[in-house]
Formats: structure tokens, C-alpha cells, sequence
């Protein structure tokens, strides 16, 4: 027969599948006759793929693919060919089906706008999400070029042209047709010649990201308040940062109260020796207050600017007011200050005359510069500190008595450095810490020093104790300072001979002071951590444990 000189794999079926005549090539591949069988029943695989044209089989381990034919007369034609090849293909070709199916969902479930074009502009795919965005159905992009959409008005500029022209990624921010700031994101495609082939454009909204913004800033503000206010309520404000250090118990007293009127605009008075950190205080006042997101800092330091440059320098003055005066006039103090905080220090040295004309700036809200014939608000919050007894300068007549009365509304009295000595060394710690970033130091104090520095008498304070923290470090070159290497004038009092522990102590610090003290002797005594150990009766790793946290080195370098 004809058939059997066929290169194929070939039968014919009936409608129903029964066979009603096959090849020799088909036949010699199944042991039994297959004539009048059903083809489902003698394949040992049989699935159709596609619209049923291909079917993909098995005879035993032989994989084969055959064509269908349809016939007259009811019957069907099927042509064959045995390989493992297609097998391959249709494995491949169900993988790639599947990964279509995942991509269309990742684009189609995007909460972002998502439109895909070939090489000339036309779309070819888009998303949900542009109807969302752009209130137009995602069917009317699809087969429309974007120049089109522009010449329409449904774009305002197409980012797909840019992305072409300069064969890369571009963004753009731009209204849409409803209105809607978009930012639109273009990346393109390209084929294995280097070739640009698509591009794959983002859509953002971004009028529901600044919503969202808006939103969250004012709860963000609104957060604050109720924080601010909890913590007023509560009395226990927030009291040391990187400006601020605040141990002992009398200056959280101090800043428990100032954070109570840190948003009333009553006039504060404070007193204290020099170098006590009064100006640390009236910044904190400043800085906490709501004055701080509407208007400056500014301090005027009253014993530093020479009386008859005083006034100028307060009140301002208008142009011509007097000889050598700024051709176009100049703003006091005061208007610079204005919605914000004008800090006054040593107010003890201001002259008589200005007295009465700070007195009516107080009581009338309103200042008048040097020259001028009309007067001006100020909505000023004023902070005064000085280091003298204004009572006693009251009734030695070189005070007016009614402006005392008018700064003395709050006063608050900073305490010697010497009185809270809880401060002394967190102070001389962030003192430390800052000279060391200044100059790119590693310095850091011994027990000894630190004992000096808790007990010393600091006549001068905070400032003096700045001061001779960047003294020492800059003199020596040693990183471990200690009593050695003060100044001369500081070296009269030994630290030996200083007591070891005093109440108003915390038990932490003593322990801390106490331990490393112990440790610095030893080390100096013993040749290794072991006879330490020994010694202290302690072990011998709690020794190294101590030694590596204080930083002690044994004198004479032994180690076990």
C-alpha cells in the first residue's frame, strides 16, 4: 500500500477514534494488532494540545507528535513523527505559559499605572490600575500610539518618545487628564541586537502620596503637642542632650520648672555666678518653646557693648539718626527678636537711662529706634540673667526698683558647680567628647583625675572646668590624663588627700570611682593579673574584665 512507503507515522480513526487503518512504520511500534482498538487506549500517553490539531504521545518510552487531519466521510487522519525534541517544546512552551500567566498578573494586580509599547509608540498592553488614575477605560489605550494621546490631551508629554531618543530610563512629572500629578517612569527593552523593542512605563500617583504626606505630617504635629503636653502634665520633662546636662537634683528641680513656662511669654530673671550655665538655660527655654518655629535667639550681652552703643543696638536707629549712621537705618535687637526670645545677660550693667526705655518696652509691647517719630510692636518674650544682687543695687539706687519688679516675674537661681557636684563629671565627660572630635584626640581621664575633678571647688564654674579640660588635652600628649598633667596652679590639692566617698554621691559613681581607683593602685603594685586577683580576692578573669573596661595597663607590662 501506498501508506506503508509513507516516512510518517500514520493512521485513520473514525469519529469515535476507533482505527480503521494504520502503516507499517506505526504498526512494527506496537506488539498486538491495533485495528479497530481505540487510539486513546493503545497510546500509553495521549494529551491534545491547543485547539486539538496537535496531540503530544507516548508508544512505551518513544515519544511521538501527530497532526490531525479531518476526513470526509466522519473519519480523521493522523500524521506522526517520533521525538523527544517536541517533547522539549511543549515542556518549554507550558513553562513560558505559566510565566505569561504570573507577568500578567504582577501588571494587572500593580497598584501602579502600567501601560506597555512597541518601538513606534503603539500600546500593547496596560493595566487596571490607568483607569484608576486616569478615569479612561484601559481598552481605549490599547493600539493607539502615544503621540496620538498627546495630540488628544490625555497626555501631557510622552515619556515613551524620550525614552527612544535617549535609549534610556526617564522620568517625568506631569498633570493628567483629570488633574492629578503623575510621575511617570519610562525604561526600555531591548533585543538581542541592542535594539530598543518596547517600552515599559509606570504611572505614580502622586496626588495620593502628598495626600498621604500632608496627612501624616499633621499627625505627626498633632503627636508632638500631646507628647509636649503629657510631658507638662507629667512633670518630668526630658532634661539632658547633647547642649544640656542635668544629674543632680536641684537643676532637674531647675529644668522640671523652666519646661512649665516655656510657652508663656512671662519674663524670666535668671541669677547665678558667672559660669554657672545661665545661658544654657535660657537656650533650652527658647529652644522647647513654640517661639522657636517663629522667631530667634538673640542674646545681647549688656556688659560687653559700650553704653553709648547700647541703645543703638537695642532700639535701632533710623537713617541720619546721628553721625555715621547706616544711610538706610538699622533694626534693634528687639525687632530681630521679634516672635522670638531676646536674652539679656548681665542686665546688672545696664545704664540708668536705658532702664526706663527696656521698662516701656515691657510694659507697652512697643519700641521707637533712635531718630524716629512713630513707634513699632514687638511681640518679644525677654530672658534677663546677671550675676550681681539686683535687690541690693535696688536699694543702692543704681536699679530701678519698677523694672526689677517687672524681670524678677520667674526668677530662677543656678547653683555653683561646686554645690552639685552630681554634674561635674557627665559634664567633664561631654567636654571630653567634644575637644576629641574637635582635634581628632582619643584622650580620656584616669581615676585619680576624675577624683580631682569631682572634688575641686570650680570658683569659676562650667567655664572653668571647659576650660581646663581642653587645656590639659591640648598640653599633653599622653591619651591617659591624670593629676600629672594639670597645671601647676592646679596641683595643690591632692587627690590622696581628698576624701573617698561623700554623700550627696550617687552609689553608682562611688562604686565606679572607688573600683577603678583600686585597680590603678594595683596595677602599679603587681606584676600580673593573677597576683591582682589575688589581692582583691577576686578571679583572675573578673581582673582582666576590669582592667580592659577602665583601660588600665599594668606598670611593669607583665601579663598572664
Amino acid at each position: 500500500m501506498i501508506i506503508d512507503n509513507l516516512p510518517f507515522l500514520y493512521f485513520e480513526t473514525q469519529e469515535n477514534g476507533e482505527i480503521i487503518q494504520v502503516n507499517q512504520l506505526l504498526r512494527k511500534s506496537f506488539s498486538k494488532e491495533i485495528i479497530h482498538q481505540h487510539m486513546e487506549e493503545i497510546f500509553d500517553e495521549w494529551l491534545v494540545r491547543g485547539d486539538g490539531k496537535i496531540i503530544q504521545s507516548k508508544i512505551g518510552t518513544n515519544s511521538c507528535v501527530f497532526f490531525r487531519i479531518s476526513l470526509e466521510k466522519n473519519r480523521v487522519l493522523y500524521l506522526g513523527v517520533f521525538s523527544n525534541e517536541f517533547e522539549q517544546i511543549f515542556t518549554e512552551m507550558s513553562e513560558l505559559k505559566r510565566v505569561n500567566r504570573q507577568l500578567d498578573a504582577i501588571i494587572e494586580n500593580s497598584y501602579d499605572g502600567i501601560y506597555i509599547t512597541d518601538r513606534n509608540g503603539l500600546t500593547i498592553k496596560t493595566n487596571s490600575a490607568i483607569e484608576r488614575i486616569t478615569n479612561i477605560p484601559k481598552e481605549y489605550y490599547l493600539n493607539k500610539k502615544t503621540e496620538d494621546l498627546v495630540k488628544r490631551g490625555i497626555l501631557e508629554n510622552s515619556v515613551t518618545h524620550k525614552v527612544i531618543e535617549k535609549r534610556r530610563t526617564v522620568s517625568l512629572v506631569q498633570l493628567n487628564y483629570c488633574g492629578r500629578e503623575t510621575l511617570l517612569t519610562g525604561n526600555p527593552v531591548f533585543n538581542e541586537d541592542g535594539e530598543i523593542e518596547s517600552v515599559v512605563t509606570n504611572i505614580r500617583d502622586l496626588s495620593e502620596l502628598n495626600e498621604l504626606q500632608t496627612a501624616l505630617r499633621k499627625a505627626n504635629e498633632l503627636n508632638k503637642s500631646y507628647q509636649k503636653e503629657i510631658n507638662r502634665l507629667k512633670g518630668h520633662p526630658i532634661h539632658s542632650d547633647e547642649q544640656t546636662i542635668v544629674q543632680s537634683q536641684s537643676m532637674k528641680l531647675i529644668y522640671e520648672a523652666a519646661a512649665r513656662i516655656v510657652d508663656t511669654d512671662a519674663t524670666v530673671l535668671i541669677l547665678g555666678e558667672t559660669g554657672v550655665g545661665k545661658d544654657v538655660l535660657a537656650n533650652y527655654i527658647y529652644s522647647r518653646s513654640e517661639r522657636s518655629q517663629n522667631g530667634k535667639f538673640i542674646k545681647v550681652n549688656c556688659s560687653a557693648i559700650p553704653p553709648d552703643l547700647l541703645e543703638s543696638e537695642l532700639f535701632g536707629y533710623e537713617a541720619g539718626a546721628f553721625t555715621g549712621a547706616n544711610t538706610k537705618g538699622k533694626p534693634g535687637m528687639f525687632e530681630m527678636a521679634d516672635k522670638g526670645v531676646l536674652f539679656l545677660d548681665e542686665i546688672g550693667e545696664l545704664p540708668l537711662n536705658l532702664q526706663v526705655k527696656l521698662l516701656r518696652v515691657i510694659q507697652e509691647k512697643e519700641i521707637m529706634r533712635i531718630g524716629g517719630t512713630t513707634t513699632k510692636k514687638v511681640d518679644v518674650r525677654l530672658i534677663a540673667a546677671t550675676n550681681r544682687n539686683l535687690k541690693k543695687m535696688v536699694e543702692e539706687g543704681s536699679f530701678r526698683e519698677d523694672l526689677f519688679y517687672r524681670l524678677n516675674v520667674v526668677p530662677i537661681s543656678i547653683p555653683l558647680l561646686r554645690e552639685r557636684k552630681e554634674d561635674i563629671l557627665p559634664l567633664a565627660n561631654q567636654y571630653l567628647g567634644k575637644i576629641n572630635r574637635k582635634y581628632g584626640t582619643m584622650k580620656r581621664f584616669n581615676s585619680e583625675l576624675k577624683t580631682f575633678l569631682y572634688y575641686y571647688s570650680w570658683s569659676g564654674n562650667i567655664r572653668e572646668l571647659a576650660n581646663l579640660v581642653e587645656r590639659i588635652i591640648l598640653l599633653n600628649k599622653e591619651d591617659l590624663l591624670g593629676v600629672e598633667h594639670l597645671p601647676a596652679e592646679y596641683r595643690n590639692a591632692p587627690v590622696e588627700d581628698l576624701p573617698a566617698v561623700e554623700k550627696i554621691m550617687t552609689l553608682k559613681d562611688a562604686t565606679e570611682l572607688t573600683e577603678e581607683r583600686l585597680l590603678t593602685l594595683a596595677a602599679k603594685k603587681y606584676k600580673t593579673t593573677y597576683e591582682m586577683a589575688d589581692a582583691l580576692k577576686t578571679s583572675q578573669p573578673t581582673i582582666v574584665r576590669k582592667l580592659k573596661k577602665y583601660r588600665i595597663k599594668l606598670t611593669n607590662e607583665i601579663r598572664v
